[in-house]
Formats: C-alpha cells, sequence, structure tokens
C-alpha cells in the first residue's frame, strides 16, 4: 500500500503512519477522525483514464469500485469481495428537471447495489481491510443499511460480524441481517448508543470495527460514488471520454443525503482524488440534506461552528438511514459544503415523503425515504433560488425503497377491492376518470 501516506487528523492536522495507529487520531480520543493521505503522482503511474477505458463500470470480476483500486486503501494483491459493489447507473431525469425549471438533472441509483443501498460501497472496503488484518470478526453499528451492507459483504467470504442496530429499525432491514448470518444485537436505545457499544465491544474483543467516520477507510469505499459520476456524466455527454486532453465532465452540484457525513465527506474526497489527478478541471458544490429533526450540521454550518463544537442532539426522522444526533464525520461533513461552496439544507418529514412518488414516478426509481431527502433538499434549494436553472445536478439517491415499505405505503392511497367483473372494473374507473 505503499500509495497511502499517511493518516491526517480532521482537528489536530497531525499525519499519522499507516501501521501507527488503526482508526483515531490518539490525541483526541475517539473523535480523532483522520483522512487517509496519497501520492498522486505515484497513483497516476499505475491508472490513467485511458486504462479506465479497458475496464467495464459494471459487471465482472473486475467492473465496479475495484476498476479503482489503485486509488483505494488496500494492497495491489488483496482479494476482493465476489459481490458486485458499485457500477450503479446514472439515469438522466429530465421530468423531475421540468418540474422544478431546472434543464439538467440526473439520478444516481445506489439501490441497486447487492444489499440495496450506497453502503455496500463501504462495507465492500471494510472486509478487504479486515482481512488484510487477520480479523477473525467484523463488527459495525448501524441503523440498518451499513449493517445490511456488512452483513451481506462479510457472508460474501465467510467473515463472521456482530451488528449492533437500535430495536427502532426497519424490520426489512433486520431481516436482511438475519438472513446473512449476522450475529444481531437490537440495541434498547438510538443509533448513537449503538455506536457507543461498538466502539467499546470492539476494543474488549478485538473485533474489526467498521463503523462510520471512526474507521478512516470507510470513507475512501463511498467516494467512488464520485468518479462514477464524473466518468458516467462524460460518457453521456462526450464522444471521447477517455482520449486527448479534455477532461471528465463534472456537474456543478451534487445533493446529498446525510446522516453520520461520512457518504459526503466520501464524495468531497473522490472530487478532490479527480482533481488532484487532472481528471476533472472544477469542484462540484457539494449540497447536504438533512431531516429536520436530525439536523445538527445544518444548524452547525449557519452558525459557523467546526465540527469539534458540535453537541449532541435528540435526533428524529421517518428516515432512519439518516437519524444521527452527533454526527460521527462531522468534521469531513461540514468541510464538503464549506470547501466547495455548496450548503446543508433541512427538509420536513412529509417533505421526504412527498418525494418518493415525485422520484419513482418520473424516474422509475423507488427510494427508500433519506435517499428521496436528496430530492427533497432540490426542491427546497430551487425555492431558495441556489439553483441555476441551465445547471448539471446529481442526486444521490443512497437506498431502495423496498428497505422500508411501511413508510412507502403512507404515500399513496390505498387500491380498491374490485370484484372478478368487468363491470366492476368499469364502476372504478368512472370513479377515477
Amino acid at each position: 500500500m505503499d500509495h497511502v501516506t499517511g493518516l491526517k487528523c480532521t482537528i489536530c492536522g497531525k499525519t499519522y503512519g499507516v501501521d501507527e495507529i488503526a482508526y483515531v487520531c490518539p490525541e483526541h480520543g475517539d473523535d480523532g477522525i483522520v483522512d487517509v493521505q496519497y501520492d498522486y503522482d505515484l497513483i497516476k503511474s499505475r491508472i490513467s483514464r485511458e486504462s479506465l477505458a479497458q475496464i467495464p463500470l459494471a459487471g465482472g470480476a473486475r467492473g465496479g469500485i475495484w476498476r479503482y483500486k489503485p486509488l483505494l486503501p488496500v494492497e495491489p494483491d488483496s482479494v476482493t469481495p465476489p459481490l458486485h459493489v458499485g457500477g450503479t447507473p446514472l439515469y438522466a431525469a429530465p421530468r423531475l428537471a421540468g418540474r422544478l425549471g431546472l434543464k439538467h438533472v440526473w439520478v444516481k441509483d445506489d439501490g441497486v447495489n447487492p444489499t440495496a443501498s450506497f453502503k455496500d460501497r463501504a462495507s465492500a472496503v471494510a472486509v478487504v481491510k479486515a482481512r488484510e488484518a487477520g480479523a477473525e470478526i467484523i463488527t459495525t453499528a448501524s441503523t440498518g443499511n451499513a449493517a445490511a451492507a456488512l452483513a451481506g459483504l462479510a457472508a460474501s467470504v465467510g467473515l463472521p460480524a456482530v451488528i449492533f442496530v437500535p430495536k427502532s429499525a426497519p424490520p426489512a432491514k433486520i431481516a436482511q441481517h438475519l438472513i446473512y448470518g449476522a450475529r444481531v444485537m437490537l440495541v434498547d436505545g438510538s443509533y448513537d448508543d449503538a455506536f457507543e457499544l461498538t466502539l467499546k465491544v470492539a476494543k474488549e474483543f478485538g473485533w474489526y470495527n467498521r463503523n462510520t467516520a471512526y474507521n478512516p477507510y470507510m470513507s475512501e469505499g463511498k467516494k467512488t460514488a464520485a468518479f462514477e459520476i464524473c466518468e458516467q456524466l462524460t460518457l453521456s455527454l462526450s464522444p471521447s471520454p477517455y482520449k486527448g486532453e479534455g477532461r471528465w465532465i463534472a456537474p456543478e452540484r451534487i445533493f446529498v443525503p446525510v446522516g453520520d457525513g461520512c457518504i459526503i465527506g466520501g464524495i468531497h474526497k473522490g472530487l478532490k482524488d479527480l482533481l488532484a489527478l487532472g481528471w476533472i478541471d472544477t469542484m462540484p458544490k457539494i449540497m447536504g440534506v438533512q431531516a429536520e429533526g436530525s439536523s445538527p450540521l445544518v444548524d452547525a454550518f449557519e452558525r459557523g461552528l467546526q465540527g469539534w463544537e458540535m453537541q449532541p442532539i435528540a435526533a428524529h426522522s421517518i428516515a432512519d438511514s439518516i437519524v444521527a444526533g452527533l454526527p460521527r464525520d462531522r468534521n469531513k461533513a461540514l468541510a464538503a459544503a464549506r470547501e466547495t461552496g455548496g450548503a446543508y439544507l433541512a427538509v420536513s418529514d412529509q417533505e421526504i415523503l412527498d418525494a418518493i412518488p415525485v422520484i419513482a414516478r418520473n424516474t422509475g426509481v423507488f427510494s427508500e425515504p433519506a435517499a428521496a431527502a436528496a430530492y427533497a433538499g432540490l426542491v427546497k434549494a430551487v425555492e431558495k433560488g441556489l439553483v441555476a436553472p441551465d445547471e448539471r445536478v446529481v442526486l444521490l439517491l443512497t437506498g431502495s425503497g423496498l428497505k422500508d415499505i411501511a413508510n412507502a405505503m403512507k404515500t399513496v392511497p390505498e387500491p380498491p377491492v374490485v370484484a372478478p367483473t368487468l363491470e366492476a372494473v368499469r364502476a372504478v374507473m368512472r370513479q377515477t376518470s
């Protein structure tokens, strides 16, 4: 892993060798989140836009996130999980755009990953790092999706997993954990309680800890979505995306649902990688979207607070995947918006629910509440005049609607029950015409 030069603390800036620390900066305890540093000149000698042209974006053993293996913090010869993670579609969404008076909107559908969420990207890297470390058990805390992702990816390589989720997690997500064979512990408390418990348990038993932000390599898995967005956008708009002096085309704005802050921090990291490599010319504005009942980053952004100045809140929302009372990756999350000229927006639970059928009926993509928050955030941004009509906008849809059927059903009327006769159908059609 000679292309990784160190692990830099996001609070004090101290840099450690990859063999000096496993997770966080010891100067700041469990809050000392670190960022992986790279030798970009060395990476340029191993990967290029031209070399990527020989590897499919999706499908095959080398597709998905592992196309970018020289840009990931894993050993070159590490064996990757067999499940196909990443390479998810980027769909043009002209009808969504038209509803808001915009010209260019795309949706990135990460609900088609193996366990139906974006979190597979991080868990795939976690499994590789755990095996590199010789771990016998891997663990994580989650509101549901990260645990499902870890359970599935760990099962694919036969690595035992123990996961901690709030007992209020949606049944569909808990079902995934159990079906994959993970040992599940339902915590009588919040996600933040589960997170703290996992830190203690992992230290006590020596388990490999996949916890968001605490494990610096999770952002690195998540950054691969930024690579794909720019590469796929260029493929759709340019006849020769891998040749010549031209660069990949980056969107003007990317809307990201935010809970713990690791996804938005990962997207920012991926874009910084592309700038350092010279593959894109401009940095997109990153827009973080939080549920009103779980919006500490919105508050910190508006008040000009640093991550280490934030205090925990009692968080709640129907969008369980983005509920976090004290975002664990808050330093990187705030930097993602501030350093790119983006912003943070809060949307209500009702606005999130309203977004689910709008996305589905205008793109064919069924999103869980947390994912739908990205579109609700775009609506809010347009209302505030933050988005110009001709900007290229990407919505990151992070999870499938099948993850949370109970809330999805709140957005649609009950279907009628009809007798098995033609006249019964005619009667219903007359009522709805």
